[in-house]
């Protein structure tokens, strides 16, 4: 073959590895000025790399196509490629990126050995036990990383150890009907600004305030139930004015009345000390009810509206008596009673997720002559039930999973806890049947561990139990608004998964669910009682997607105002999943820098962002954040003018949440990335990174199909090559 026709051939086969002239004029028109010639914005040098082959730099390369994608880069302020100059260089990168992909395929590392998280341990044993235990006080909460907390748990160090031995046993003893050495006490108590005025679900119509719980009894025999009564600062029983009924009741039946009445002589340290019962009771699992009878609102209730909250001795005291506490404990006189069967066997396979061996059978056997509560709870401090395990079967080879490990990996995602025995026999390795798998699993209501564990810290709903806003500003904020505010997002999420429903509809829904409590936050009248319902939403209607939410506004907040900084890196971080990068070291807070006060939060931090350390982040967080002006720092509305005016990274420019979401809705590929992403982090249990792009990429395409349904999201990953393989 003559020279010239082979030197073409060579440079054809090779220029896929290399810039190639369309990145290197692209670099050169758009890049260059911030990102080259000496100019290192953000640390990065694209003149450097620009004609490096591109395996060389796949993440630097990577972290440009997702700034490009959602139009961040290069900024609006700039001279900006025109659309199809975007979508030319866009699929440019991509096709040879993906190609390299899949001649080099990596599934990236995943620990070999990880720890049950706290949630995890709790559904696990319930789903191995039939025992529902609060594990809060028995393990501490795990840490997060990358937003999750099963990334973090690699170790176990011997103080935490002695706390799962301990959890063991009270596990062990449950299950097996074991009487403890001595009585037990557990104590419930209510949060301290949880208002009891109305009906709680769960408890008889016609009563008010109080508490149901469950409570596993180990054992038949008596056990003692004390309940204490909300007091103030000077320890008097609050809202005492009159008499009061309170209703004991085990199983939803009544069981005991009492009376709780003002003092003659003043004297409140005795006011609630009969409110105490001794009850035998069969052992297992019971529901525990302690309310009050609902009388007619006085009139001192209905004049303070239109406040709701009265539990503040500050500010809003109680204008009726309350629950603090109920106590458990026992058992006393416990009934003699064979050790509750257990089919260790099964358990031993279940709780190490594979067929027992003689060898697993030898190790539990000098347990086993000690009783079954013995072996049990060495069960329950093996590491094969306390660790996933993936062994290193090939150093430094990628390989397939085996189907028990798919199973494993299939479990944890879905349901946070264990595969059950359809799992752990089915032939996982066949998509087919891993396709029919996960369409049961996601039917099953253990699937509800997506919406509860992953939902949870994926939209920083957890962080709502420690929200404390100002009370002097927002009187009327309580625990019982709190949990509604949880309760509603969690229900929009649930709704959006169980019926199929493209993600983006999280952010556009027209409609919500409200009980009472929260309707009468929002303003929204009509809505009566303790239950939530599904209700549809005027188009005008200020709430309905996840962005209107009381629960994403105020964890987003500060105590005493909003934060379009917080908010908008909120949206940036977990809407579009391009957050600004971290600030400087000696960048000061708003509130530390010298500016007048009583100046408009959009003129405090554009003072705040005049330097150019500053701006580059606020460039990018503030626009998206002042679309969330008209919701005060507690979720509420506001029913006057606010200055709305935001905008998005890609230049586009709006007012108020309806141009937010529009805005977002035009790309609903940015989000259904940003949701996958966070869902194959919480389902590999480490951080994604730019060696998963690529498959992330293929997860999208397939399920662009259907507009990005959240079910096809969750197939996608569990089809996909990090999910699948692991690299030894």
């Amino acid at each position: 073959m003559p020279l010239m026709p082979r030197l073409l051939n060579f440079l054809l086969l090779i220029a896929p590895l290399y810039g190639g002239p369309m990145i290197v004029d692209f670099v050169e028109d758009h890049c260059i000025d911030c990102h080259g010639d000496g100019i290192t914005k953000g640390n990065l040098d694209l003149g450097a790399i620009v004609n490096a082959p591109l395996e060389n730099h796949r993440a630097i390369w990577e972290h440009a196509i997702l700034r490009m994608d959602s139009r961040q880069m290069p900024p609006p302020k700039k001279d900006r490629p025109s659309e199809t100059e975007y979508q030319a260089i866009l699929t440019h990168l991509i096709g040879r990126l993906d190609s390299h992909a899949d001649n080099h395929p990596s599934p990236g590392k995943v620990p070999a050995l990880r720890r049950l998280t706290r949630t995890e341990y709790r559904l696990a044993v319930r789903d191995l036990l039939g025992i529902n235990l609060d594990v809060s006080e028995l393990l501490p909460q795990d840490q997060s990383s990358h937003g999750f907390d099963n990334i973090t748990v690699g170790d176990l160090s011997p103080t935490l150890l002695n706390r799962y031995v301990r959890a063991a046993q009270k596990i062990a003893r449950l299950a097996t009907g074991s009487a403890p050495s001595s009585p037990d006490m557990r104590i419930v108590r209510l949060p301290a600004d949880q208002s009891q005025k109305e009906h709680v679900q769960g408890l008889p119509i016609g009563t008010r305030g109080g508490l149901s719980f469950n409570h596993h009894f180990p054992v038949a025999g008596e056990y003692d139930f004390v309940i204490r009564l909300a007091r103030d600062r000077n320890e008097e029983v609050e809202g005492l004015w009159s008499k009061h009924q309170i209703e004991f009741l085990i199983d939803g039946k009544p069981t005991r009345s009492f009376h709780v009445e003002r003092p003659k002589d003043r004297d409140h340290s005795t006011v609630d000390s009969h409110l105490k019962v001794r009850l035998q009771l069969p052992a297992g699992v019971h529901k525990i009810g302690v309310t009050f009878l609902k009388k007619p609102a006085s009139l001192i209730t209905t004049a303070r509206q239109p406040y709701h909250s009265q539990y503040n001795a500050h500010r809003h005291p109680r204008q009726a008596p309350a629950i603090f506490q109920v106590s458990v404990t026992g058992p006393f006189s416990a009934e003699e009673a064979s050790p509750n069967p257990l089919d260790l066997d099964r358990i031993t396979r279940l709780a190490y997720r594979r067929p027992v061996t003689d060898s697993d059978r030898a190790a539990l056997a000098p347990y086993l002559e000690q009783g079954p509560e013995m072996a049990l709870a060495a069960i329950l401090v093996s590491p094969r039930f306390l660790f996933r395990i993936e062994p290193s079967m090939t150093p430094g080879k990628v390989r397939p999973l085996t189907d028990l490990e798919l199973a494993t990996r299939l479990s944890f995602f879905l349901w946070s806890s264990l595969p059950d025995e359809q799992l752990l026999t089915a032939k996982l390795s066949d998509p087919a049947i891993r396709d029919a798998q996960v369409s049961r699993m996601l039917a099953d209501p253990r699937s509800d561990s997506l919406v509860t564990n992953f939902a949870n810290q994926w939209l920083h709903l957890r962080n709502l139990t420690s929200v404390s806003p100002d009370l002097r500003l927002f009187p009327d904020f309580d625990d019982n608004l709190r949990q509604s505010f949880l309760r509603e997002t969690e229900l929009l999420f649930q709704s959006i998964l169980k019926e199929q429903r493209p993600v983006i509809d999280l952010l556009t829904a027209r409609y919500s669910f409200l009980n009472e409590r929260l309707a009468k936050h929002y303003g929204i009248p009509g809505i009566f009682g303790s239950r939530f319902r599904h209700v549809a939403l005027p188009p005008d209607s200020p709430r309905g997607g996840l962005l209107r939410h009381g629960s994403i506004l105020t964890v987003t907040s500060y105590a005493n105002r909003t934060s379009p900084v917080i908010r908008g890196n909120w949206i940036l971080e977990n809407i579009l999943g391009t957050p600004a990068p971290p600030p400087p070291a000696d960048i000061p807070s708003l509130d530390d820098v010298v500016i007048d006060q009583s100046l408009p939060m959009r003129e405090k931090l554009a003072a705040h962002s005049q330097k150019a350390s500053c701006a580059t982040c606020h460039d990018l967080m503030d626009p998206v954040g002042f679309a969330l002006e008209q919701y005060d720092a507690v979720g509420r509305f506001l029913n006057y003018e606010v200055d709305a005016a935001g905008g998005l990274p890609d230049g586009q420019k709006f007012h108020g949440i309806e141009g937010l979401e529009s805005g977002l809705a035009k790309r609903p590929d940015l989000f259904a990335r940003t949701v996958t992403e966070k869902l194959l982090t919480y389902a590999l249990g480490r951080g994604v990174d730019h060696a998963d792009a690529s498959a992330i990429r293929n997860i999208l395409r397939a399920a662009a199909v259907h507009n990005y349904r959240f079910t096809d999201l969750i197939l996608g990953i569990t089809r996909s090559l990090p999910f699948t393989h692991r690299l030894d």
